[in-house]
Formats: structure tokens, C-alpha cells, sequence
């Protein structure tokens, strides 16, 4: 879809499951040996297999490669005191802030895909995301009052961020001091991005990088075969290895992101409370859509709209992503389980 092309730092949990394509005692030629990158990066973890790379290689690679993100987390960290973006929030001028080009290429992609999803994609909600005490702040001992919901969304909303482009640089402007921007639902699929590219970049077509459970897919894996990624179906954390697989896709060059509120939540009052806020309500969300997954080229794109579906509940979700020709499977808890709904988009991806 046109529209969206332009288009972390808190771990959600692992979203997808790698699934080799052939047994693993099958010997690999050398030449397709795939090499298996791991490191820890924005809060959560990194997973990349690479091809057609030696093995005294890769320790170089892989400096490029946390090199890349550790730049990624300077821009863009909300836990980094001196990054790009927390300078940025802790300043109270409202003139203009000079940013890198990609920081404020992300909050551009934030903003297009604000409007294009009628604001259920918020990147200002820190302010509430904490009064619900799913920030750094404690959890309240009671559900915060109609009073305190409203004074908090005087602070945020994306009509107070505006991103400003000339000859000498780019600079993101904030029209309130109060107002504080939290890339977590979108920069963590940048990052994806951004090593997907570099990897490109050393002439290595054949990869899979994966942060946190977003992931980005380039050529085939090891067995010359499509990567293949296994969707997670929504459990609880004594679930067992063969219950954790709901559909193996078969992406082809793209991304995949997941987005889902069935682990990070609490109970507060007797009434369940979802880490994903509603930024029309203030309110966490209270229907039962437990997971959404979207496959785009771009993983940016992917993160950011896996986020904004799942505030608009199973029915709204389907329907805006079929409008928009979105590749998107949601996964909806009824009594009795899980309700599959998928896009036409979508059904393309599916292994057979």
C-alpha cells in the first residue's frame, strides 16, 4: 500500500518462533552454513543468521553490527539520559531541537502513521503509559481517577509534535514542555531495519535479523529454502514448546512484527489491565484481541501498525487493514479459544 511505505526498549516477549525448514542433523555444504549472530540490544535481545559468511568472520561483522544499534539506542532511548530523544523530552523550549536524520525520519513515520490510523498510533502516551503504572513509574493502588486521566492528556497528543526539515538538518519541535515522546512501538522495528541494510551493505543478500520478536527476512536460509517464521500463539509462560506455534508463514523478503497485550498486564480492583493504551480514552484497552501480526517490507512500518490495530479491536482492525490491502492475522480470545481472522493480504503467506 502506497500510503505506507514511508513509513524497544521495554521487551514484549518473544513474538515469533524460528522454524528450520529440514531436520536439524541434515549436513549443510559450507558454503550455506549459516552463521548465528546473538547480543543483547534495546532492553531486550538480538537474533541474526547470516549466510555466506565465514566463521573468523563474523566477530567483525558483528561489531558492525552492534555498532549500528548502539547508534540506533543513542538516537532513540528513553532509558539512555543523553540520547537524541531524551534530550529532546527533557527540554521544555519549544523552538526548534536538532536531531539526526534517522530519529527524525522515525518520528516522521510515527506521525504519517498516526494520522493514517485516526490517532490509535500515539507516540506521545508516556505520560499515561506511567499514571497506569506500566512506565519506570510504581504501579497506583487504585485505578487513577477521571480528574487525574484528564490533566495527564492535556500532556500528550501528536498535534504538539511537529518534525521540520531545511538545508542545514532536520529538528523536531514540541508546541507544550510537558510533552514526551516514547518510540517503543516503532524504533525497535528501525533498528530491525537498519541491520537488515547494513547487512546488505557487506554484499550478504542472505539473512534473518530478529530484535525482541520483530523480524526482517532477505534470500533463503541455510537449506536454499524460504525462511520460514512460526507465529506465536498466545500462552502463559509454563506453556509447552509444541503449544507455542499457531501458523507458519512463509514472509519471502519482508518484515514481521507482532503486537499483543496477553503477557504485560496486572490486575488492579478486580479488573484486568492491558499495558496497550487507548489514546482516544486514555484508558488501557479492554477488548479481547490478543495478538496482531502484519507482514510489510518495512519493519518499521510493520511494528508501528501491529501497535495501532491492536488498539482498535479485532472487528475495526479487520476491517481497516482489508481497506488498506495490509498483510494481518489477528488472533481474538473467545470462550472457546482463539479466533483466527486473517486479510486477504495475508492468506498469500501461508505454508501449505
Amino acid at each position: 500500500m502506497n500510503s505506507y511505505v514511508t513509513k524497544w526498549l521495554a521487551p514484549m516477549g518473544l513474538a515469533f518462533l524460528l522454524v528450520a525448514c529440514k531436520p536439524a542433523e541434515l549436513t549443510v555444504p559450507t558454503a550455506n552454513a549459516e552463521q548465528h549472530l546473538t547480543g543483547n540490544t534495546m532492553g531486550t535481545y538480538y537474533s541474526i543468521k547470516v549466510l555466506g559468511v565465514d566463521k573468523d568472520e563474523t566477530q567483525h561483522l558483528q561489531a558492525g553490527i552492534d555498532q549500528r544499534l548502539d547508534l540506533v539506542n543513542q538516537q532513540m532511548s528513553t532509558y539512555l539520559a543523553d540520547s537524541e530523544l531524551s534530550r529532546f523530552n527533557q527540554s521544555t523550549s519549544s523552538g526548534p531541537f536538532a536531531v539526526s536524520a534517522d530519529t527524525a525520519k522515525v518520528v516522521t513515520a510515527a506521525l504519517q502513521l498516526g494520522q493514517q490510523t485516526e490517532q490509535t498510533l500515539d507516540v506521545t502516551l508516556g505520560p499515561l503509559v506511567n499514571l497506569w503504572g506500566f512506565g519506570p513509574d510504581e504501579r497506583p493502588v487504585q485505578v487513577p481517577t477521571q480528574q487525574q486521566l484528564a490533566d495527564t492528556m492535556m500532556h500528550t497528543g501528536l498535534q504538539h509534535l511537529r518534525v521540520a526539515y531545511d538545508l542545514e538538518g532536520q529538528y523536531l519541535y514540541k508546541a507544550i514542555p510537558e510533552l514526551y515522546v516514547d518510540l517503543s512501538s516503532i524504533a525497535k522495528g528501525f533498528g530491525v531495519d537498519a541491520v537488515s541494510e547494513y547487512l546488505s551493505e557487506q554484499g550478504i543478500g542472505n539473512h534473518l535479523v530478529e530484535i525482541g520478536g520483530e523480524v526482517r527476512l532477505s534470500g533463503h536460509n541455510g537449506h536454499n529454502k524460504p525462511w520460514a517464521i512460526a507465529v506465536e500463539k498466545p500462552h502463559n509462560d509454563d506453556a509447552r514448546s509444541d503449544e507455542l506455534v499457531q501458523q507458519v508463514v512463509l514472509p519471502g523478503n519482508n518484515s514481521v512484527a507482532t503486537s499483543g497485550d496477553y503477557r504485560n498486564y496486572y490486575e488492579l480492583d478486580g479488573v484486568r489491565l492491558s499495558h496497550t493504551i487507548d489514546p482516544s480514552t486514555g484508558h488501557p484497552i479492554t477488548h479481547n484481541l490478543a495478538s496482531v501480526t502484519v507482514i510489510h517490507p518495512s519493519c518499521m512500518i510493520a511494528d508501528g501498525l501491529a501497535t495501532a490495530l491492536t488498539v482498535m479491536g479485532p472487528e475495526r482492525a479487520l476491517a481497516f487493514a482489508e481497506q488498506h490491502k495490509l498483510a494481518v492475522y489477528l488472533l481474538t480470545k473467545t470462550d472457546d479459544g482463539f479466533r483466527v481472522d486473517m486479510t486477504s493480504a495475508f492468506k498469500k503467506y501461508l505454508r501449505g
